[in-house]
């Protein structure tokens, strides 16, 4: 025991020197990672902010139910959206009239054609010819822009030509 009294009593200043490097080191250190907690706690302070939830994992799970939901809600939208998809393709939404007279140098063109067409240009064409003795009034079915059934006049074809192009009442 007396060399190593012997050796602090001769070196104490250096042992001094030493201990004081390594405080002020710690020190240093000390400040350095307070500075770092306090900018982690003032993150942390923002991320839970909009909750009560202190804890990152329930934080996670409460994220997670809400993600359920918002996917259970996008799927019906999507479910919406195909059903209204669907009906908008079967509803009438390309027409076009053609009014014509059907009788040269006698009367005016109070005969008309409809055509009548949803999205896949399937519908109908109603054809009215107007005379003195009355009006006589024709349909026919369209199925891809095409009557399979019965021929078409001239005017129902322009008709269907027109609502194909969604063009407007001529």
């Amino acid at each position: 025991m007396a060399i190593i009294g012997n050796f602090i009593q001769n070196n104490a200043n250096l042992i001094f020197l030493v201990f004081f490097g390594l405080f002020l080191l710690f020190l240093l250190w000390t400040i350095t990672l307070q500075i770092q907690l306090s900018k982690l706690k003032k993150k942390n302070k923002a991320f839970f902010a909009e909750s009560s939830v202190k804890n990152i994992e329930e934080l996670i799970l409460a994220h997670s139910k809400n993600l359920k939901l918002l996917d259970k809600d996008i799927q019906e939208l999507y479910n919406i959206s195909n059903q209204i998809n669907n009906l908008a393709g079967r509803g009438f939404h390309k027409f076009a009239l053609i009014r014509f007279n059907p009788f040269k140098d006698v009367g005016g063109d109070q005969s008309f054609s409809l055509a009548l067409l949803n999205g896949k240009n399937d519908g109908i064409t109603i054809s009215s010819l107007f005379t003195r003795e009355g009006a006589r009034i024709y349909s026919k079915s369209i199925v891809g822009g095409v009557s399979e059934k019965h021929p078409l006049t001239e005017e129902e074809k322009e008709a269907i030509k027109l609502a194909t192009k969604n063009q407007k009442v001529k």
